[in-house]
């Protein structure tokens, strides 16, 4: 056999390898995830560095972090579109589709992160499991801890109760439900997106914001505010859903994998805020912020009455909140 004769076999063989690696490519299962936080936060991290490593070779994930790709709050109707694949959001955004997921975001009910993670292992984890599944179309994958949220406010104003709270302007999310824990802690909510929180912050168009210690760090929140009150009336935090028509193609190796993958993400991701949460009073202290505990039983009676006697708790599902209670 000749040099040319070589030369094509080469630059056929070549060819059929270059194809080959294509259609590999090609053949990975796209995971196109939006979310709003920046890439720097800890669970963030823990999507890239062990979710991401931990799925396997045959996923694609692509991250798109600080609300680049979506608006905040239209991450699940991008994964119903098919437009996203995977999502990390607060249980507010299901309850805007399915009100049963209201629950999980009222003040007071998830009360730590391992009562948080105790409520999904259990058959309370389950009834939400399917609910997303069959009303919502995608697959709860894990839950992630932020933190239990505080609120953070301009100005010297004290805050004991909650009737201190009146007439001051938080910013929560947009929707009913993060709107309605605004009202439930005596003040007056106005629905800001997240990133434009510290803007309106600065500007005097809101009084404070409520979230837990490390957003206000990651967000830079404490440049613009002068207080901290602990009231911790809600747990911050994140349920990962993939949407069921890339779930339900997956092998049942490959959907383990991804709930494991999940599960050791945010363990990791839970104990670096936990460790921040306890740094963070200080260092808050240091940039000149006042931080304080309020009266906590007063704010929990409060809360606990503008929610019984609010259509929001209409739609918890009936014995649910004992159920939550008693894990």
């Amino acid at each position: 056999m000749n040099w040319m004769n070589l030369r094509t076999l080469s630059i056929a063989g070549a060819m059929v390898v270059g194809l080959g690696a294509s259609a590999l490519a090609q053949d990975k299962i796209e995971l196109i995830f939006p979310d709003v936080n920046p890439p720097d936060v800890p669970r963030s991290v823990a999507m890239t560095e062990i979710f991401a490593k931990e799925i396997g070779d045959e996923f694609d994930f692509k991250p798109y972090f600080s609300g680049t790709l979506v608006k905040q709050g239209t991450e699940l109707v991008a994964l119903q579109r098919g437009n996203a694949q995977l999502a990390l959001l607060p249980p507010s955004d299901f309850a805007n589709q399915v009100a049963a997921f209201d629950i999980l975001g009222a003040a007071y009910v998830i009360r730590d992160a391992e009562h948080l993670q105790n409520v999904f292992d259990s058959e309370v984890g389950e009834e939400f499991a399917k609910m997303a599944r069959e009303e919502l179309g995608v697959e709860i994958l894990g839950v992630a801890y932020y933190g239990t949220r505080h609120v953070n406010l301009r100005g010297d104003k004290k805050i004991n109760t909650p009737e201190d709270m009146s007439g001051i302007k938080l910013r929560m999310p947009g929707g009913e439900s993060w709107q309605f824990l605004g009202s439930s802690l005596g003040a007056n909510p106005v629905p800001i997106p997240y990133t434009e929180t510290y803007t309106a912050l600065q500007t005097g168009v809101i009084d404070g914001q409520d979230n837990p210690l490390p957003n206000d760090k990651a967000m830079k929140f404490y440049e613009v505010t002068d207080q901290i009150v602990l009231t911790g009336h809600n747990v911050g935090f994140g349920i990962l859903v993939m949407s069921s028509d890339v779930f339900d193609k997956l092998t049942d190796e490959q959907k383990d994998r991804v709930k494991a993958a999940a599960r050791n993400a945010f363990a990791s991701s839970t104990q670096e805020y936990l460790k921040q949460e306890q740094d963070l009073v200080d260092f808050f202290k240091g940039e000149g912020l006042e931080i304080y505990t309020p009266d906590v039983k007063a704010f929990q009676d409060f809360a606990q009455e503008k929610y019984k006697s609010s259509p929001l708790s209409k739609s918890w599902p009936e014995g649910m909140l004992d159920k939550i209670n008693a894990l």
